[in-house]
């Protein structure tokens, strides 16, 4: 084989990429395969390599250690290679893929906290070079540090232009004269019939996947990979067991490199409806063989929710099943699952016409803080209608709404939080409180921090009843206008004055004397 790249030298959770030359006739994707045996004091890991067109095959490796590796690449084409390279210290900002803590939270592998605000854009990768640059600008100013977003294209309202690439070589259906009224009336038809080959993936289209991927890294954004989604007019979501296995693998060989990948295997996984149960386990198992680095791993619902408790799945990643009620149901996910809940789709912030996409910033901010306050996280998405039917839930570009400057405020003060994380306790039957993780009021020690939230509640003033055998300094949080107000340090029966307005938490730390 001809090496064109072999680096001497990467950083600790950095790519290492080797790149050789191979055989570009008949069809590279199954024809021909390249895989390399990473080696080090620590770890043993062998990795599939892929093709990337124009004869080019490439494996990728992520390094958990610091120190010299070995490498013995080997494929159907040519004589194994054996080679060396360095590991040193992580780059700047590179803390390590996220893993668990405490059965309900998020670390990164370095120890440096986590905690998860999420957007979602399903789309956004597949735009022009602008509206691209846009989102991640846009990204940059917020406090996003996790996006959902699809690997294929997405075909439903305010998505009917054709993405700047396809996952497979071929021409697509015409989608030239579909409009939104009669898309949604159902009163049209395909002019012509898609003509994909689902055996030969276009190696451009997960280049601009590759850029999103490292793009988001630089910004310390996670990158929650949908992999499969029912929004799909081109076959990609009916493809064969033997297709999907050809694609689950190439994502997994091409991506899983990346310290930043989270893997979600389906966006509403219950409107694929020719994928069965089996299915999505023989998928989740293709991922926990072949991603050797183990990065977070969940599916996301519409209306039934996925048994969460299957050992494959790290995290609860959920929409609301219920109308009225979303992150309220947080603690309740956690005592039936006993893992992390991330309530992905709580419903976005907008006006457009679907009850899904239409709730105010004041609403979204609400969820959020209510979500926390149960001890989960909780995930954004803006759907306001432009003039150029840019909206950031698919298409990313800007955001237009209110939540998102309020949303930058709880990051803020998140970081004040306990590094244990948040678990929700009884202490209010009229408002959801939370206490450190570690905490252990049940066996009579005062907890160290207590956050109470009272949502749309106005009140007053507050009394409080505080743990015994304790004092604490209490602040008065305005989580909308974005304030925080130190009221002394109380203990026992307390009385805090509050604003009557909606959307107040009061925050107490324990003071050691």
């Amino acid at each position: 084989m001809k090496i064109i790249a072999s680096p001497e030298y990467v950083g600790k959770w950095g790519v290492y990429e080797l790149a050789v030359e191979g055989p570009s006739d008949g069809n590279p994707f199954t024809d021909h395969a390249v895989k390399a045996v990473f080696s080090s004091k620590q770890e043993n890991i062998t990795v599939d390599g892929f093709y990337d067109g124009d004869g080019i095959y490439r494996v990728r490796f992520m390094p958990s250690f610091e120190g010299e590796y070995a490498y013995n690449l080997s494929s159907d084409f040519g004589e194994q290679v054996d080679g060396k390279f360095t590991v040193g210290a992580p780059e700047e900002g590179n803390h390590g893929p996220m893993r668990v803590l405490n059965n309900f939270h998020f670390i990164y592998e370095d120890g440096t906290p986590y905690f998860s605000i999420g957007t979602t854009c399903y789309a956004w990768v597949f735009q022009n070079e602008e509206l691209r640059r846009q989102t991640l600008e846009q990204l940059e100013d917020s406090a996003f540090n996790k996006i959902r977003f699809c690997l294929t294209p997405k075909h439903y309202i305010h998505n009917l232009v054709d993405p700047v690439t396809f996952p497979y070589e071929g021409t697509p259906i015409d989608r030239s004269h579909i409009t939104e009224e009669n898309f949604q009336t159902g009163d049209w038809e395909y002019d012509r019939p898609n003509n994909f080959d689902y055996t030969r993936l276009n190696p451009k289209h997960f280049q601009f996947l590759d850029e999103a991927i490292v793009e988001l890294g630089k910004l310390g954004i996670e990158a929650d990979l949908i992999v499969m989604h029912p929004y799909d007019c081109w076959g990609f979501s009916t493809m064969t067991r033997e297709q999907d296995d050809l694609y689950w693998n190439y994502v997994v060989a091409r991506f899983a490199a990346y310290r930043n990948v989270w893997w979600s295997l389906a966006n509403e996984w219950d409107l694929l409806k020719e994928k069965t149960v089996d299915d999505w386990e023989h998928y989740a198992d293709i991922l926990v063989k072949k991603d050797p680095y183990k990065h977070l791993r969940s599916i996301h619902n519409c209306r039934q929710i996925y048994d969460h408790s299957r050992p494959w799945i790290t995290h609860c990643s959920l929409q609301r099943t219920d109308v009225y009620k979303s992150t309220e149901l947080v603690d309740e996910h956690r005592v039936r699952y006993g893992k992390p809940v991330v309530m992905d789709e709580v419903c976005y912030e907008g006006n457009v016409e679907q009850g899904w996409g239409n709730i105010t910033g004041e609403e979204m901010v609400r969820r959020f803080w209510e979500g926390v306050a149960r001890g989960g996280y909780v995930g954004h998405g803006e759907t306001y209608l432009t003039p150029e039917d840019i909206i950031w839930w698919s298409h990313g570009g800007k955001l237009h709404g209110t939540s998102n400057e309020r949303l930058k405020f709880l990051a803020k003060v998140a970081k004040t939080f306990p590094k244990s994380g948040l678990k929700p306790v009884q202490m209010a039957w009229d408002a959801p409180c939370a206490v450190a993780e570690d905490d252990m009021p049940e066996m009579g020690t005062p907890p160290s921090f207590i956050l109470m939230y009272l949502g749309f509640n106005r009140p007053g003033f507050r009394q409080w009843t505080l743990p015994k055998g304790a004092s604490y300094r209490i602040e008065v949080v305005d989580t909308w206008d974005m304030t925080v107000t130190d009221a002394g340090i109380h203990s026992g029966f307390t009385h805090i004055d509050l604003p009557s307005k909606q959307y107040m938490a009061l925050i107490a730390r324990r003071v050691d004397e």
